[in-house]
């Protein structure tokens, strides 16, 4: 089971700006735990997602010379994804594109069909600079703004993505609003459908809800899963009350209930979830 930390998601909506250094040190806490994949900034706009500003400094910073640790960023368009292939540590570019297109507007500024015309794109940079992207699919369990919403439009949109030769995809519960039936009728269609692609689950869940969502995932052939220390998180463009990301540490008891095969060190986990204090408060 692959385990994605997700910081940037935990930290993109806090309103007061969280100092550099203190960034630093926290993610390079998070690198010694062995989490597959750190989730750790983005190149947007800072008008947008001003917590995010410092993305480039921090990057520099961060200590990759004993992890085996991938960095990934989000990258809402052309020009962020740009500067993002520019970094040889970073291995993973995110791209949100959502099967709602008010979302998709209020996240990226861009109809759904503009944006598929970025991700084509962002493609390209990726297969000529060495990278690979990651598509999340915002709203994929659900649509709260009155549109279309079936599992079979993510299934149309995940079919669209693979002719792209895109083999990484997260349906995304933007707003936490999917049951543990939806996650095992989602998944369970999509892995078999589609048994090339790696779909990861990017679940947003009140503590209480972590567990059954987590093994519904699991028991459906998930094999990527991200979460955030202590469950901090939630779309700040979202226009719902936040939800947060599913907390690392609930993840990992429920994985080590299900007998699942986690690569990490708990021990630096648990220091990570007292550095996080720094950061969080």
């Amino acid at each position: 089971m692959k385990l994605i930390e997700c910081p940037r998601d935990a930290m993109q909506g806090l309103a007061q700006f969280i100092p550099t250094d203190i960034k630093i040190n926290y993610l390079n806490s998070l690198l010694k735990v062995g989490f597959d994949t750190l989730d750790f900034g983005s190149f947007v706009s800072p008008k947008a997602i001003p917590q995010m500003r410092d993305t480039a400094e921090v990057v520099g910073k961060l200590d990759m010379s004993a992890t085996k640790t991938k960095l990934l960023a989000i990258v809402a368009n052309v020009r962020g994804a740009e500067e993002a292939v520019g970094f040889e540590t970073i291995t993973y570019l995110g791209f949100p594109l959502s099967v709602s297109e008010t979302f998709q507007l209020k996240n990226t500024n861009k109809t759904i069909e503009q944006a598929f015309g970025d991700v084509a794109e962002i493609q390209n940079l990726c297969l000529k600079s060495n990278k690979q992207l990651v598509v999340y699919l915002s709203m994929g369990f659900g649509n709260p703004y009155n549109e279309p919403y079936s599992p079979e439009i993510v299934e149309k949109f995940t079919k669209r993505l693979v002719g792209m030769n895109i083999n990484i995809i997260a349906p995304s519960d933007t707003i936490g609003s999917s049951s543990t039936d939806d996650i095992k009728s989602l998944f369970g269609h999509l892995i078999k459908k589609f048994p090339k692609v790696e779909f990861g689950a990017h679940l947003h869940a009140k503590q209480g809800h972590v567990g059954k969502k987590v093994k519904a995932a699991y028991k459906a052939g998930v094999k990527r899963i991200d979460c955030a220390v202590r469950g901090f998180g939630g779309c700040p463009l979202a226009d719902n009350l936040l939800v947060g990301n599913m907390a690392t540490e609930l993840v990992v008891a429920e994985l080590n209930e299900l007998g699942a095969k986690i690569d990490i060190d708990e021990l630096r986990l648990a220091q990570a979830m007292l550095a996080s204090q720094y950061v969080f408060g």
